[in-house]
């Protein structure tokens, strides 16, 4: 996923309003950029950490700036982090389409938002002649709390313990389920649900992998040129 305009460089002052974020650019202007993610960005929303914007191409939004990028630490060096959770679909897309998951190659069409269940839309629905439907869910994940562990979500998420419960529902009518969860960094070497920040999330997720709902995680590459999917890590229980 290469980013539409060159990204500007600066420094995270502030995140405050849920989706706003004060950014001081290295020209020494001082913005506010649009936040867009609306998890608690645990980790990586240190006061002075580097950080990278993109101007709107739609010059009567609001905020004129999306913040995109964020550099963390988590003890072993700085790693750039995609902090744009809209960003992870675009890179799922971009995987799916490249074949990085065989397990989720050789369908004829992939359909977007598609309604289902109760009350949810999928992010894709895979479908090809002579095999099941398979509704694909994807979650971004930033977290990293020590080691080379990957961590989803960073605060209780409800629509994301739905989410699973769907997809279950999915399987018992006899179609593919999964979930792909794009981590928007390189310093992992595994994925685990977050148990202790959000046990009704993790409890769905044990659930979930005993009805056959396939789990799938993805590390990323992140420079300020592109976001890139680059090579599955472990799914832990």
């Amino acid at each position: 996923m290469k980013f539409e305009s060159p990204l500007l460089r600066g420094r995270f002052l502030r995140r405050y309003k849920r989706f706003f974020a004060d950014i001081g650019l290295d020209d020494g202007r001082e913005i506010v950029a649009h936040c867009a993610n609306p998890g608690a960005m645990l980790g990586i929303d240190t006061p002075g950490a580097l950080a990278f914007v993109e101007p709107a191409s739609n010059p009567k939004r609001k905020l004129a700036w999306t913040l995109e990028i964020l550099q963390a630490n988590n003890g072993a060096g700085p790693h750039l982090v995609g902090a744009n959770t809209n960003r992870a679909n675009a890179i799922a897309a971009e995987a799916v389409a490249a074949g990085r998951i065989p397990e989720l190659a050789g369908y004829d069409a992939i359909a977007r938002e598609v309604r289902y269940g109760e009350a949810s839309r999928v992010d894709f629905l895979l479908s090809g002649e002579g095999r099941p439907p398979c509704y694909l869910e994807v979650k971004n994940v930033h977290l990293v709390r020590g080691g080379r562990l990957a961590e989803f979500p960073d605060c209780r998420t409800a629509r994301g313990a739905r989410h699973l419960a769907e997809l279950v529902s999915m399987v018992r009518a006899g179609s593919r389920a999964a979930v792909l969860f794009i981590i928007q960094r390189a310093d992992v070497d595994a994925f685990s649900p977050a148990r202790d920040l959000d046990p009704g999330f993790a409890a769905g997720f044990d659930a979930a992998r005993r009805e056959g709902v396939e789990m799938f995680a993805m590390r990323c590459g992140v420079t300020p040129e592109a976001i890139v999917a680059q090579d599955r890590v472990p799914v832990m229980d």
